[in-house]
């Protein structure tokens, strides 16, 4: 694959265009002059075939209230089989405008105010807010870093859901940001702590799609055991990471259990049931049906990207510690080899004229680590690279 022909094809300027990544530095970071590499999105144009969809409907010239059609459902029943090995029925799946959003209402559907619920740092902030915005008791039970390589203590696990007497575990599959795609028996290990003390499982997958190793695939929550934690599981995905269709705000819940569902339903219509996205449905319904050779391309770029910076690193850099990319379209490195964990964000921002995702965002205890976008043009990547081998040098 030509790598500079696709970004010089794909990839777009999106500085001035009301872009969260690019255009609220200043207020997120405190200073404009920095090169983006923060938000999970992508400089990427979505695929031709949401693109279409979409202007085909602009020209329709009408935009109201919208339903989910049926041949949404066969797009997305038929990716989620063909890729994942997952059948549904419109039974299992209610609509959202985002995986977020989703977290709130399931905390919210599922727990009592002051419940604890766990998760597994350095993870997704988003994690945090929603079980302190919403008046539970944050549990954390952090990973185990093993030189780079991030696992989970099961016995650990055990101890603090048990302590703690959690309600609910939020789990994130593929893992962000340590890049972790876990494996069928690493599911089953966590899903039978929470099944022995009846604690209910939120599944975030929204990267489903994104691992590089047909040796090591990702694994489903609700496939794991053949399916027997379904009756414990709410499980959260969408299209827009795939896609690069984040700002069409339109998700997927999933629920096989009956009374979950029933729950779920009820908490919904309590604080008023959302209408679906129109130009979500159609987007994303477009991207499900005819944008499997778009991501391949996308996938191949990652890769690409990653690559390029591990072989800098460990050519120029070699004390920083790269995890390997089993899953995300995130780098996550580790900076300490050169310098205290506290001096790794001002290196960063303040130095490297960056702006990252640093480790204190995932974990009180992540100083020291940075979080890359890698679904972006290859020029910014080398551009990250040399900036901080550079001033690696020169410390």
């Amino acid at each position: 694959m030509d790598f500079e022909k696709f970004c010089r094809e794909n990839c777009v300027e999106r500085k001035g265009t009301g872009t969260l990544k690019w255009d609220s530095l200043q207020e997120v970071f405190g200073d404009a002059d920095l090169l983006p590499l923060w938000v999970a999105d992508m400089e990427i144009q979505s695929p031709p075939s949401a693109r279409e969809a979409m202007q085909k409907r602009i020209e329709h010239g009408t935009f109201g209230y919208g339903k989910v059609t049926d041949d949404y459902y066969e797009a997305f029943f038929g990716w989620q089989k063909k890729h994942h090995g997952v059948e549904l029925t419109k039974e299992n799946v209610r609509f959202a405008t985002g995986v977020v959003g989703s977290l709130y209402a399931a905390v919210r559907a599922y727990t009592q105010p002051d419940a604890s619920v766990v998760i597994c740092p350095p993870v997704y902030y988003p994690f945090y807010d929603a079980i302190l915005n919403t008046g539970r008791k944050l549990v954390t039970c952090e990973l185990d870093d093993n030189d780079g390589y991030f696992t989970l203590d099961l016995d650990k696990f055990d101890k603090t859901i048990a302590e703690s007497k959690a309600s609910m575990f939020i789990l994130c599959s593929p893992h962000n940001p340590v890049c972790r795609v876990w494996t069928e028996k690493e599911l089953e290990g966590m899903f039978e702590v929470c099944r022995k003390h009846g604690v209910l499982v939120v599944s975030d997958e929204i990267h489903q799609d994104f691992t590089y190793n047909k040796e090591h695939p990702f694994v489903s929550s609700a496939l794991v055991g053949g399916g027997k934690y379904k009756d414990m599981l709410i499980l959260l995905n969408s299209g827009s990471k795939t896609f690069n269709l984040a700002g069409l705000i339109h998700s997927h819940v999933i629920i096989f259990d009956q009374k979950l569902m029933e729950t779920y339903d009820a908490y919904i219509k309590s604080i008023g049931s959302p209408e679906v996205n129109l130009m979500g449905v159609v987007g994303m319904g477009a991207a499900f049906r005819g944008g499997e050779e778009w991501f391949k391309n996308v996938k191949a770029l990652i890769c690409h990207n990653y690559d390029y910076m591990k072989q800098a690193f460990a050519k120029d850099a070699p004390k920083i510690v790269l995890t390997p990319l089993e899953g995300t379209y995130l780098s996550w490195m580790d900076l300490r080899g050169y310098m205290d964990g506290k001096e790794v964000a001002d290196f960063i921002q303040k130095k490297c004229r960056l702006a990252c995702d640093v480790g204190e965002w995932f974990s009180f205890t992540g100083h020291g680590f940075v979080r890359i976008n890698l679904a972006t043009d290859t020029k910014y990547i080398k551009t990250a690279v040399e900036r901080i081998i550079t001033n690696l040098k020169e410390l």
